[in-house]
């Protein structure tokens, strides 16, 4: 029987949202990233024909037929590899993810990515819930952003989870925060950053900010912990998690992060300022300087609240006490 595709149906009970988001409270045992794959492969009928547009917008009252196809072997292989564990149990673990670990494998990165390393190490017992090629995946990091990460162990663990990260922090601990550095001094010194963002028109690897009218709901709450001559340590704490948000919403600032080569590439030449120290360590950190450095939870079992810290990585550390010593060791005032 585990062979048997799924076929479900449900009624459309508020209009006006998008198809995927109406699939989610249909279906509510399926992630919203599971959910857009099957729309895009076909899988979907709205009133007896295909939708294939996650965005698109449905009416109160729609018939919706939803094709799971059956279960299949993940994809991925496993690789053996080192991981970083911070934190582990039945149902989940933490990893402190290094810069350059892909997370899941995509095109271009079949393997050596963190999900290959976890089927390694946590074996059948990883969710499958996420989609063949992102068992246990239940939020992101970018390649070349370190920091913590949580990956579900079953099922159970994975829904808990995910309807944690979709709340926002709103009702329960999620907390998630991050260590960023800038170029410039923000202004204010802390405040809010509210600006939605969407694929871009123009170049599709890149996120942009848009209109209102458009686009998904994006808020970054920042604050300078220092400013140095040219640039300034920011910690940012997520209200929502967008694709590439910090880095989107302090270039839309005006204060792209250094080794940013997506969204910062017009302040290259700022490097030139820098003292030759403070030149090395950006040379030698080869990527954006982010690490989410907090992470806090609702156990998704025992509703215990889990807390998690990661000191700033030695390249972050090494390009941060460069950029002290600029000013002769004195921060900017």
């Amino acid at each position: 029987m585990d062979n048997v595709q799924d076929e479900r149906a449900g009624i459309v009970a508020e209009g006006g949202v998008r198809l995927d988001r109406a699939l989610v409270a249909l279906f509510p045992d399926l992630s919203r990233a599971r959910l857009q794959d099957l729309i895009r492969a076909g899988q979907v009928q709205r009133d007896g024909s295909p939708a294939l547009d996650p965005a698109s917008k449905v009416t109160a009252g729609t018939h919706i037929v939803l094709t799971v196809p059956p279960a299949a072997a993940a994809e991925p292989v496993a690789e053996a590899a080192e991981l970083p564990i911070v934190y582990e149990d039945d149902d989940l673990i933490v990893i402190d993810k290094p810069a350059g670990l892909v997370v899941h494998p995509a095109p271009g990165h079949e393997s050596g990515t963190l999900v290959n390393a976890l089927i390694a190490h946590c074996g059948a017992s990883l969710s499958g819930i996420g989609g063949v090629r992102r068992p246990g995946i239940v939020h992101r990091l970018d390649k070349d952003t370190s920091g913590l990460i949580v990956v579900a162990k079953n099922d159970a663990a994975h829904q808990g989870l995910t309807a944690q990260f979709a709340d926002h922090g709103r009702s329960g601990p999620l907390e998630r925060a991050y260590a960023a550095v800038a170029w410039g001094l923000p202004q204010p010194r802390a405040g809010t950053i509210q600006a939605n963002l969407a694929r871009s028109r123009f170049h599709r690897e890149k996120i942009a900010v848009v209109s209102d009218a458009s686009g998904r709901h994006a808020v970054t709450h920042y604050a300078v912990a220092e400013a140095y001559r040219e640039a300034a340590l920011v910690r940012c704490r997520l209200e929502t998690g967008r694709t590439h948000q910090i880095r989107v919403h302090l270039a839309h600032r005006g204060h792209p992060l250094l080794g940013d080569a997506v969204y910062g590439g017009a302040f290259r030449t700022k490097a030139a300022r820098l003292t030759p120290e403070a030149r090395t360590a950006l040379a030698a950190l080869g990527r954006q300087a982010l690490h989410a450095e907090l992470l806090g939870f609702s156990h998704p079992r025992t509703g215990a609240t889990l807390r998690f810290e990661s000191p700033l990585p030695p390249d972050i550390t090494a390009l941060v006490q460069a950029l002290r010593a600029e000013a002769d060791g004195a921060p900017r005032a």
